[in-house]
């Protein structure tokens, strides 16, 4: 899902998490640092046109930095 979404041009970054949902038990978001503006729906529309449904993103947040832990691996729990 990251790889697919950080071809989108007006993606800098993108770290996806599953976050709680009562509806799925688990939503896959994606958190994305934008180079230039753009919507969600866009970046699910995109995802969708390029890989399976169930694999896209039910969510995204836009966000000003991934954070990152002391070895520089994404921090998935601070996306939470």
């Amino acid at each position: 899902v990251e790889m697919v979404l950080e071809q989108h041009p007006s993606v800098a970054e993108v770290a996806v998490a599953g976050l709680p949902s009562e509806r799925w038990g688990e939503e896959v978001t994606a958190f994305v640092v934008a180079r230039t503006k753009v919507e969600a729906e866009e970046l699910i529309a995109y995802a969708r046109d390029r890989m399976a449904t169930y694999k896209c993103p039910r969510a995204v947040r836009f966000i000003e930095a991934i954070p990152r832990n002391a070895m520089g691996k994404v921090d998935r729990s601070q996306l939470k």
